[in-house]
């Protein structure tokens, strides 16, 4: 396994399919990191603040449909890890989905 960055669109309205209002939000953020956990093959994901916020701008109810969002797997920097290395997940800004697949971004130097 080595550092790689990934950008991915998330369709958060199926995974939040009959789920009771007050959850709503709560379950998308665990659905983002499952999702994460899944194509990073990674046991530690962390969300950054821009995606929790823009998960949670409408409301506890009312989440947004689908999201764009960039996972990079990083090396971890503290020695005593349990693994070696995490994925951290960002937030997207995009004007539309469509067209808009999976992609491998290049190292920014």
């Amino acid at each position: 396994m080595e550092v790689a960055i990934r950008e991915c669109t998330i369709n958060l309205h199926k995974r939040l399919h009959k789920t009771t209002f007050k959850k709503k939000a709560p379950k998308a953020i665990k659905e983002i990191k499952t999702f994460a956990r899944k194509m990073m093959q990674t046991e530690d994901v962390r969300v950054d603040v821009q995606l929790n916020k823009f998960i949670w701008s409408k409301g506890v109810r009312n989440v947004p449909t689908r999201v764009r969002v960039r996972l990079h797997r990083k090396r971890n920097e503290d020695e005593e890890a349990a693994t070696q290395f995490y994925t951290h997940v960002t937030y997207v800004k995009v004007d539309s989905f469509k067209e808009l697949k999976t992609k491998t971004v290049d190292e920014e130097a």
